[in-house]
């Protein structure tokens, strides 16, 4: 598959630009959305390997501003269940085709979308009562699995974090390191997977000023930008996105 194309830089320029704001600034929620805007130019497993080492950049990039501003003992918890959820990740990605990678893809955006409505309505209320670990392990399976297969673990991550009724600065914190170690480790089974080829890699080098960008916008608008006003952008061109991708994989 050819990558180096003008269709392919309009649509990976804006979404890497977006994964950079919201992970720099707020959390890692709706970062998954730059692999899924992509997987509508892309094959899926293409659209995954392209943004690995670019969230693993911005991951990087975004560290030093909130260093050791986390609650280490939420972290602890969904690191550790994040690892068998990793493997369970890697599992299915192996025994699937890329069709059943863009539905889930697409059925994980959308899901997320009415989670995050449900809780805006009321239907479902979170930080009301403090999860204990077992929560936060189950909580770490399903984000390493979802962080494997669609990089969209954020989702996993906010439920559990947000029972833990931190300040806004110690959850972006915290989510900052967890998906800086997840996709660490995701790093090494994707490589030996063949997810990242030599022709994403080039491309992610053109694309390394975009991700930087989009991290210092991020943390920036973290203490500027109305949170209702980013997510609601966010929640908009996901459930375009998985719309769009859970039709081309039944169609």
């Amino acid at each position: 598959m050819e990558l180096f194309t003008p269709s392919v830089f309009a649509v990976a320029i804006p979404a890497v630009i977006f994964a950079g704001i919201s992970k720099g600034g707020f959390g890692s929620g709706v970062a998954f959305a730059s692999a899924s805007i992509l997987a509508i130019v892309l094959d899926p497993g293409v659209a995954l390997g392209l943004m690995l080492p670019l969230l693993m950049l911005i991951d990087v990039a975004s560290l030093p501003a909130y260093w050791r501003k986390w609650d280490w003992a939420a972290a602890r918890v969904l690191l550790i269940g994040s690892i068998p959820g990793t493997i369970l990740g890697a599992l299915f990605y192996a025994w699937t085709d890329p069709d059943a990678i863009r539905l889930l893809i697409g059925l994980v955006a959308l899901l997320f979308v009415a989670w995050q409505m449900a809780q805006a309505t009321g239907l479902v209320r979170l930080g009301e009562t403090k999860f204990g670990p077992g929560v936060g392990l189950v909580s770490g399976v399903v984000l390493g699995f979802t962080s494997f297969v669609s990089h969209a673990g954020g989702p996993a991550a906010s439920v559990y974090l947000l029972g833990q009724k931190l300040g806004k600065t110690a959850f972006q914190s915290t989510t900052v390191l967890i998906f800086w170690a997840v996709n660490l480790s995701k790093s090494g089974i994707y490589a030996g997977m063949g997810i990242f080829t030599w022709e994403t890699l080039k491309l992610d080098l053109v694309l390394i000023p975009f991700a930087l960008l989009g991290t210092w916008l991020g943390v920036k608008a973290h203490h500027m930008v109305p949170e209702r006003l980013f997510f609601g952008i966010a929640y908009v061109a996901l459930t375009l996105t998985g719309a769009k991708l859970v039709f081309d994989a039944l169609t």
